[in-house]
């Protein structure tokens, strides 16, 4: 079935393909939430603008800088180029879910140790791409470290703490240090 030109140009079906919204379920840091998106809508505006949380950062919003990273069924994401309506059913964890309460995770309290936050943009995306790292390595080399960061990018180049950090985390515990 083709889109006839007239269609286009009377704004006909493209104009109803923008504005058509579903119905999505997401699991975000373990609770569930029905969200209505549009086909467009990327996750990271839907984390910030329809969840309301904001720690995910939306930057580039070309999935260049990685300030948007999420871990979606565990695995990291950049929420600036993923849609919305890919994610339905699935388990997304932000950087919110990292701490329990006031409690924050290993991988948190070593970002504070090493200094490692510095303007602190990047360092929500730093967090989620460290902690799927260290879910599937708990025992990364500083090698490995850098190639789970790599797509993340850090404008005061903070990265000789913040690799200091992952390496503080993984020996306090890897994967235990940044899970629930």
């Amino acid at each position: 079935m083709g889109i006839a030109l007239s269609d286009l140009a009377k704004g006909g079906v493209a104009a109803k393909t923008k504005s058509r919204t579903r119905l999505i379920s997401l699991c975000v840091n373990g609770e569930w939430h029905e969200v209505a998106v549009k086909p467009r809508d990327m996750l990271v505006d839907v984390i910030r603008d329809a969840i309301g949380l904001t720690g995910t950062k939306a930057s580039c919003e070309s999935g260049i800088c990685g300030a948007c990273t999420v871990l979606v069924e565990d695995r990291p994401v950049l929420g600036c180029i993923t849609l919305a309506v890919e994610c339905e059913g699935k388990q997304v964890q932000t950087v919110e879910g990292l701490a329990d309460g006031e409690k924050l995770s290993g991988i948190q309290e070593a970002f504070l140790d090493q200094g490692a936050v510095q303007c602190g943009f990047c360092t929500s995306g730093m967090l989620m791409s460290a902690t799927a790292l260290l879910r599937r390595n708990p025992k990364p080399s500083r090698q490995d470290i850098n190639k789970a960061l790599e797509g993340n990018l850090c404008r005061c180049t903070g990265y000789n703490s913040i690799v200091d950090a992952v390496l503080q985390a993984s020996a306090q515990g890897g994967v235990k240090a940044v899970m629930k």
